[in-house]
């Protein structure tokens, strides 16, 4: 993790076992840009992603532009959150280390009325097929774009009724 010498950029890197890598880049103007975005709703959010400093950005920054943050770190706390919770929407990685995100939102759609982001180092048809088919309604592509979710989420708290932040 590495926040620039002017904190204008924070940047995460993590090495996949297969050797291909996933970084994580937010620069201090899109921080602003979206802290200070209008009309921002709160949303019940379960964060599913297993390397613990991405999700710790998730969460951090997901929570300060004031949404409620569950996280877990695999499919069977997912599980367990949306046994014991209601949720507006999930945000997960589709790669975890117990099975896949699609695991989760398939579960979680019979379970609840929510939305479903699926986030991976993939962009490729089939893996957009694979979770559009499991039940996710986006599909964003690491490194996160943090506009971009924060767009998707927007789109769709007017659906569960969200409570402007």
């Amino acid at each position: 993790m590495l926040l620039d010498s002017r904190c204008e950029k924070f940047s995460l890197l993590r090495r996949q076992p297969n050797g291909a890598a996933i970084s994580i880049v937010v620069t201090g103007e899109a921080l602003v840009a979206m802290a200070n975005f209008p009309g921002v709703m709160t949303l019940q959010i379960l964060v599913v992603e297993d390397h613990g400093e991405t999700r710790r950005v998730l969460t951090g920054l997901l929570g300060h532009f004031g949404h409620s943050i569950s996280a877990a770190d695999n499919v069977e706390s997912a599980l367990a959150f949306l046994r014991a919770k209601q949720f507006d929407a999930i945000v997960s990685d589709l790669a975890l280390p117990d099975g896949s995100g699609c695991e989760v939102i398939r579960e979680a759609k019979r379970w609840q009325h929510l939305t479903g982001v699926a986030l991976t180092a993939n962009g490729e048809e089939e893996d957009v097929r694979r979770g559009r088919d499991a039940g996710f309604d986006y599909h964003l592509t690491k490194p996160i774009d943090f506009a971009q979710l924060r767009t998707v989420l927007e789109q769709i708290a007017p659906a569960h009724n969200g409570q402007f932040a």
